[in-house]
């Protein structure tokens, strides 16, 4: 899989965790997809949520740096819509941790 798919799923899963996407997040979702020139296929591909399981280990393999940069990016991402549910912030709390960022 193709890390900016992946990044994009992981921001996907991370905006869905509360079981509610709204216009605001929706548009950051595809302003994502937009800077990392997702063509077509790969942003339906984002939007069905196809691959998310995967997506956790390719972003893994990415350097720290990297790692942190999209961390920030998904902090960012659930301040889209000026909420935070818990949800949302257990998930990147979780990711973080998998990602060996604690």
């Amino acid at each position: 899989m193709d890390a900016n798919i992946a990044r994009c799923l992981l921001v996907a899963k991370v905006l869905a965790s509360d079981g509610i996407m709204t216009d605001e997040e929706r548009e950051f979702l595809e302003s994502s997809m937009d800077a990392l020139a997702l063509d077509e296929a790969a942003r339906q591909r984002v939007r069905e949520l196809e691959g998310w399981d995967e997506a956790e280990a390719v972003v893994n393999a990415l350097s720290d740096d990297e790692k942190r940069a999209f961390m920030d990016g998904l902090v960012q991402a659930v301040l889209a819509d000026g909420k935070v549910s818990p949800h949302e912030m257990h998930t990147i709390e979780k990711l973080s941790s998998a990602l060996g960022l604690d």
